[in-house]
């Protein structure tokens, strides 16, 4: 079902625009609204993680004071009893000391009896939110409210690092609710005491809860500036896309209504176009044809020029031979030898120039069909009629055919070709005087074509570009009464009604024609 029409095209893109649009602003409102909330969520855990730094730092600042403090307090004693004296003045003020913004977080210290842990690894020295602890040996195996071994944990960084942050679950002080803590433990080696100091991480629930409102209302607030936007900027692309959607209607409408008309306009050219098209192919066909009857007229006369050359020898030497049995017929002399032998050169002689009639008949023989025949036959009828008057010029042709090639097409057009080539280079040979003239004619093939190349050195063609000598009644021979038909017939011969290829170019010492055709097995 074709979806898009001609009467339908604007509503097609007014709908197609509005629904891309509307889809960009709700894709771009639902990407603003997920990131405002990935950035909130951010802000909460990155809250979190300040607060927890804030919490360690205050707490490892109260442990590290109580050590400093006692350190000063120890490098002063001269002797055990005052060591004794203040370890229970030092017990008494630790119970005492609260920190923190409800005063619920204190200093709590064990002794280590064994570092490598067990039953009775510590003993409780200072507890103030567990009293019933104190002077009390205690196991490291104890786990908090979610199973957690704290102790274990603690112990293990003692010995390895000296300190330990812990996180786990115990009771507040002065209250039975079990809430997360984390704790600082640090060994004070003189004594083996850790004193640890810890805090509630109830605070930080209250402040990202505060935070997490705050950011939500900011969030709702940006979010629906947002979506008004976005509703208003959808409306106005909208309302646009619906005007550019009419306007492209109207633009359309008028459009078919004019490709309409020049289509009708279009229709009436064509028919008048066809007549004049058909009156001209016609005349074309009949100037065509008119070509390759003057060229054959003008082939004509070079053929006889040939025979007329060609007989002149054997005519004299025939009456030569009627000469000798006329003088000897006269002194009696004629035996029936003579006779017999003197006929036979006549008859050799007859045969010879009917030979050559034959081959000037099957020259201009009307066309036929279309048959295959080899090439070097072609060229040895071009050569048997033309050859005598070439050695007449003293003009050497050399032919060198050591693998004949079949040809598909007219025997006798394709003779015409061959002769148009080579009578041209025997005329410019004879014009420009060269010496030693000579015309080469050599046929070679690969595994798709077949070449016959025949080639002169009579200096090359001088016409630029080179491809011009083809074309119709353009002619070098203006003052021996050239025509300019000749080589465009052999090119429309060869390309048109072979189907091949004929070239001109330039070698070492003259112009080369190269006849290229199919190769037929």
């Amino acid at each position: 079902m074709k979806i898009i029409k001609e009467n339908n095209i604007s509503n097609v893109i007014i709908l197609s625009s509005m629904f891309i649009i509307t889809s960009l602003m709700l894709f771009n409102s639902y990407y603003f609204i997920t990131k405002q909330y990935d950035i909130l969520d951010r802000a909460i855990k990155e809250s979190k993680e300040t607060f927890i730094k804030t919490q360690k730092k205050l707490i490892k600042r109260e442990v590290d004071s109580i050590i400093e403090i006692i350190k000063f307090k120890t490098s002063r004693f001269d002797s055990p009893q005052e060591e004794t004296a203040y370890k229970k003045e030092l017990k008494d003020w630790i119970r005492s000391i609260r920190f923190g913004k409800k005063k619920e977080n204190y200093i709590f210290v064990y002794k280590i009896e064994n570092f490598q842990g067990g039953k009775n690894f510590a003993k409780m020295l200072i507890n103030s939110n567990r009293p019933d602890l104190e002077n009390k040996y205690i196991s490291d195996n104890y786990k908090d409210a979610l199973g957690k071994e704290f102790r274990k944990i603690f112990l293990k960084d003692i010995k390895d690092k000296g300190d330990s942050f812990v996180k786990y679950m115990y009771k507040k002080l002065d209250s039975s609710e079990i809430r997360p803590k984390i704790t600082y433990f640090k060994l004070y080696p003189e004594w083996n005491w850790i004193i640890s100091a810890g805090t509630y991480l109830d605070e930080i629930d209250v402040e990202i809860a505060q935070k997490e409102a705050s950011l939500n209302r900011t969030v709702q607030i940006e979010v629906t500036s947002a979506i008004i936007i976005f509703l208003f900027f959808s409306l106005i692309a909208n309302a646009f896309a619906i005007f550019l959607g009419k306007q492209i209607e109207k633009f359309l409408n008028s459009y078919i209504a004019q490709v309409k008309q020049k289509t009708e306009e279009l229709q009436e050219l064509n028919k008048d176009l066809e007549n004049r098209i058909h009156v001209e192919v016609q005349k074309s066909r009949e100037q065509e044809q008119l070509l390759i009857q003057k060229s054959k007229f003008i082939a004509l006369g070079e053929m006889i020029s040939n025979i007329a050359h060609q007989w002149r020898q054997p005519l004299s030497k025939l009456s030569a031979i009627m000469m000798t049995i006329k003088f000897k017929h006269n002194l009696g002399k004629l035996d029936k030898n003579s006779m017999q032998e003197k006929s036979q050169e006549a008859e050799d002689i007859v045969e010879y120039m009917s030979k050559t009639i034959d081959d000037f008949r099957e020259f201009f023989m009307p066309k036929r069909e279309k048959k295959e025949f080899y090439a070097k036959e072609a060229v040895d009828a071009v050569i048997n009629i033309i050859g005598v008057t070439a050695r007449e010029k003293n003009i050497t042709i050399d032919i060198n055919i050591s693998k004949n090639e079949k040809i598909y097409g007219h025997k006798n057009e394709f003779e015409q070709v061959i002769l148009n080539i080579i009578t041209n280079a025997k005329h410019i040979l004879i014009s420009e005087k060269i010496q030693n003239p000579k015309i080469s004619i050599n046929l070679k093939s690969d595994t798709t074509y077949s070449y016959l190349c025949i080639e002169d050195n009579a200096g090359g063609i001088t016409v630029e570009p080179i491809e011009k000598i083809f074309e119709p009644y353009f002619t070098t021979k203006e003052d021996t009464g050239g025509t300019g038909i000749g080589l465009y017939m052999s090119k429309l011969i060869i390309e048109k009604s072979m189907g091949g290829v004929l070239v001109a170019e330039n070698k070492n010492y003259g112009a080369c024609f190269t006849i290229r055709w199919k190769r037929v097995d």
